[in-house]
């Protein structure tokens, strides 16, 4: 079974950094994109970065660009959400996810990733 394990969550003051990870196991990680969603209360998931699979392209949601930092290590498995100048708003539980292998869906959707991980919660807070 797929297993995608985010870590590095907590809280921080407004204008902080914090660097979130996800651990992959059971499956060839090289041959597939990685997103990160987030998902604050009453709200929806909203797509936040993708990486494709070498990590040459990435892909940002425009309230983050230039701020967050997706890059990945295919040899340890994992990819990694690196978040910058942090705001009150970027507080949500943020999940990684699987993008489905050959799909052609956009990397915004939801329905384009079939494994989740189960989600770090991200605080910011003065």
């Amino acid at each position: 079974q797929v297993q995608l394990v985010e870590s590095g969550g907590g809280l921080v003051r407004p204008g902080g950094s914090l660097r979130l990870s996800c651990a992959a196991s059971r499956f060839a990680f090289s041959n597939y994109g990685m997103g990160w969603f987030r998902q604050a209360p009453g709200k929806e998931r909203e797509f936040v970065g993708f990486i494709a699979k070498s990590g040459s392209a990435t892909y940002y949601a425009d309230s983050v660009k230039g701020r967050f930092t997706i890059s990945r290590d295919n040899g340890q498995n994992t990819v990694y959400l690196q978040m910058s100048s942090l705001n009150p708003e970027d507080a949500a539980a943020y999940y990684c996810a699987r993008y489905r292998y050959g799909t052609t869906l956009t990397p915004g959707r939801r329905d384009a990733y079939d494994y989740w991980g189960q989600g770090t919660q991200v605080t910011v807070s003065s």
